[in-house]
């Protein structure tokens, strides 16, 4: 029997190596012999760095920057197995995990560490990067991101804008001569796993604002800002990024990785399928599990979950999803291929005992699973 383990984070409590860890040894309980092949997936937010460093045997730089408050802290970039390639997640520098409850403010929140995680990358001769959007703290479209790599934001007064959103309504030219020369060489490539647009209902500060810790006034502000800034970047460069998909994503990093870096946006469950030969593993096996920390009526939409159910029902795998909640209406995971999804908690439980223990609640949901999967396969 060939099991296919291709697993999310179960975001704040397992990295998504660990979590294929934990399913892992839930089936060799049942089938000792059985041939796993596990994949630690991402789709850009947090552990993309991981899987991809994982599943292609490359390395970890660690690597000096700033949080989302400008504090200095410990980072870390990867290389792929290939040795030529960077893979970096916002996450590590400017992200919401990084930042207590009290201290996420998108109006001060900042990309820089961002771009000073890129900035290492590329000064250390990797000229392919791929960087993961995934899980920021950030609302400032990229805007600190674009200054540590050397762009002057310039006020009316020709005074740099101070840091976050609160300050893009300042914007009124953009200086680029002293923007890195590295720049013009480097292909960047955004992991990106939603396709929102930077500004509007569906766009960077109404719907992720207030998981950043926007209030309702704060949101006004944030999109009236965001909205000065990308006409600022329209005139300085002369082409509107602000409607493609992905724009919005991180806080509108997505657009300023687009207007100041020239970079990609790819669907990064479909970026990082393709890096880690996904497909034809799961073409290959009799069984696949995935799973993250929930699984919802959202999980349907690009998500690593999704991407995993599609390549089962396109190659004939039945594909069993774990995960710590599950809510809302699944139907549509159900159509794009996935077979059952199960929450791992055996008896009521806490959220906090749930992630205390997820590991050993994985490997228990995976051994059931698999004693009522064997007698099929």
């Amino acid at each position: 029997m060939r099991i296919v383990i291709a697993p999310d984070s179960f975001k704040e409590c397992l990295s998504a190596t660990r979590v294929a860890f934990a399913i892992s040894e839930g089936i060799r309980k049942v089938a000792p012999d059985a041939e796993i092949i596990s994949i630690p997936v991402a789709d850009g937010g947090e552990g993309t760095v991981e899987a991809l460093v994982t599943t292609t045997s490359g390395r970890i730089i660690p690597t000096p920057t700033v949080d989302a408050l400008n504090r200095p802290i410990q980072s870390f970039y990867g290389v792929l197995g290939d040795g030529k390639t960077a893979v970096i997640e916002m996450a590590a520098a400017s992200g919401i995990e990084l930042l207590s409850p009290e201290e996420r403010n998108p109006l001060v929140t900042s990309t820089y560490g961002t771009g000073l995680l890129l900035k290492s990358a590329m000064e250390a001769g990797f000229e392919e990067i791929i960087l993961g959007i995934g899980g920021s703290a950030t609302n400032d479209g990229g805007a600190g991101m674009a200054q540590s790599l050397g762009f002057k934001l310039l006020d009316k007064n020709d005074n740099p804008i101070g840091p976050g959103g609160g300050s893009l309504n300042q914007l009124t030219r953009i200086e680029r001569a002293n923007a890195h020369p590295l720049l013009q060489k480097t292909k960047i490539t955004v992991a990106c796993d939603v396709q929102n647009p930077l500004l509007g209902i569906t766009g960077a500060t109404r719907v992720y604002g207030p998981q950043k810790g926007a209030s309702a006034e704060m949101i006004e502000t944030l999109e009236q800002n965001m909205s000065v800034f990308a006409n600022v970047i329209l005139q300085e460069i002369g082409t509107n990024f602000s409607a493609i998909p992905g724009a919005g994503a991180a806080g509108g990093l997505g657009f300023g990785l687009m207007a100041f870096c020239m970079a990609k946006i790819r669907p990064g469950f479909e970026l990082i399928g393709e890096l880690t030969n996904l497909e034809k593993l799961i073409s290959e096996a009799d069984l696949v599990f995935t799973g993250e920390g929930r699984i919802d009526s959202q999980t349907a939409f690009g998500k690593t979950i999704s991407g995993v159910a599609q390549l089962g029902k396109k190659n004939d795998v039945p594909v069993v999803a774990l995960a710590g909640i599950l809510s809302g209406n699944l139907e549509p995971l159900y159509c794009n291929g996935l077979t059952s999804a199960f929450a791992i908690a055996n008896r009521p439980m806490s959220i906090e005992e749930s992630k205390a223990n997820a590991a050993e609640l994985l490997a228990r949901a995976s051994e059931q699973v698999v004693r009522i999967m064997i007698r099929k396969l």
